[in-house]
């Protein structure tokens, strides 16, 4: 399945009001700002980071990681384990633990729920907008999430698909999309206050032969 038209308009005045972005980890904790849905963190790929995700996308199927738990020396130390490439995998796994970190600290949550997925298709393909209050999403390797402003949406074709539905995009152009390295907080309906306003988002599709590394973490 091939994805609309992606927009990769990147001055500041050509984003919507409902997201921050900026250059500075400053930037996330504008998800708490009400009229804000999104916050991105653009983040240049360190170069060690990239060489060792790469390591760990060179398997023959896709895989998962999971862990629900304090971000600490044993998610390290599992991590660290359960990767396909662990001679590897230090710089990733550092990256990760500060995130997973920093999350914690944000949040104010001792626990993380965090997945990280090598995939080689999209997990996620239609637009759609989560049912939970917040998630964190950074992808390491591949094309990132792809989310619409909101004067591009119509919430009425949200759900599960029908024939009766509205297209969801009305306009396939003013789709955006996180580039790797970026570090993007999401709000769903499940945030109070954007039970109508969730960020609409999706997977993206990927070309035959290619893989796509995802992060993703939850306050828990």
């Amino acid at each position: 399945m091939m994805s609309s038209p992606v927009s990769y308009v990147s001055p500041a005045d050509a984003w919507p009001a409902h997201a921050a972005i900026g250059q500075d980890i400053s930037v996330l904790p504008r998800i708490f700002e009400e009229a804000v849905n999104i916050a991105i963190f653009e983040r240049p790929m360190p170069a060690e980071i990239a060489l060792s995700a790469q390591a760990q996308c060179q398997t023959e199927r896709a895989w998962q990681y999971s862990w629900l738990g304090q971000p600490d020396d044993a998610m390290v130390a599992d991590l660290l384990r359960q990767l396909p490439a662990p001679e590897a995998a230090k710089p990733l796994v550092d990256d990760i633990a500060t995130i997973a970190e920093a999350m914690a600290f944000l949040f104010e949550t001792r626990t993380v729920g965090l997945r990280l997925r090598l995939l080689d298709g999209a997990m996620c393909p239609r637009f759609h907008c989560d049912n939970l209050p917040v998630r964190l999403v950074t992808t390491y390797v591949g094309p990132g999430s792809e989310w619409l402003p909101e004067d591009a949406i119509n919430r009425k074709g949200l759900g599960a698909p029908h024939p009766d539905k509205p297209e969801i995009a009305t306009d396939s152009a003013a789709v955006r999309r996180l580039s790797p390295g970026d570090i993007g907080l999401i709000k769903g309906s499940g945030w109070i206050g954007s039970e109508e306003r969730g960020l609409v988002h999706r997977s993206p599709a990927l070309e035959s032969g290619s893989k796509r590394l995802l992060m993703s973490i939850d306050p828990a």
